[in-house]
């Protein structure tokens, strides 16, 4: 029972503490204001739920990037990580919601689109496929992105986006 409990305390502080997330990620690092400034793309957005049933998704609630996918203010979207690399945060403009890319997905690499995370299954059909214009807010980091898809080049599309990443930083 001590376990459980340890566990259970270890869980919750690892969720309010940013010494176990990546850095940048922190809960308490979020932005507060949004400036106006930021550059503006027309993208093709699809959803993604952790509750779909497919090849190679044993990963549950997980993200990529190791983070449990969320869905509030801050909101998990997937993309191309040499294209919108990893922790780049940005706004669907006329939305409250702020978007944290922190996943990739096979359909994504090479392509400008962004999969946003849905809770339900209703809910990602019911956003299916739209063009929307997006504000970044920050971009994210290529050397993490990279980092972490250094470990995973047996797939193609992860050499496809690790290349891609290397020759822009080269």
């Amino acid at each position: 029972m001590k376990i459980l409990y340890l566990m259970i305390f270890a869980s919750v502080s690892c969720f309010f503490c940013s010494s176990c997330s990546f850095s940048g990620f922190s809960l308490f690092s979020q932005p507060t204001k949004i400036e106006s400034s930021g550059p503006t793309y027309t993208v093709r957005t699809t959803a993604y739920s952790h509750r779909e049933k497919e090849l190679g998704g044993k990963y549950g609630a997980l993200t990529a990037s190791g983070r449990r996918l969320r869905y509030g203010k801050i909101r998990s979207a997937g993309a191309d990580w040499s294209r919108y690399p990893l922790g780049t945060k940005f706004k669907i403009i006329g939305q409250p919601h702020i978007h944290i890319v922190e996943d990739y997905g096979r359909s994504l690499v090479g392509t400008n689109t962004i999969d946003l995370y849905k809770p339900t299954l209703k809910s990602m059909r019911d956003w299916g496929t739209r063009r929307v214009d997006i504000q970044i807010i920050e971009w994210g980091s290529l050397q993490r992105s990279a980092e972490i898809l250094k470990g995973r080049l047996h797939y193609a599309h992860v050499r496809k986006m690790y290349n891609a990443i290397k020759a822009k930083r080269n």
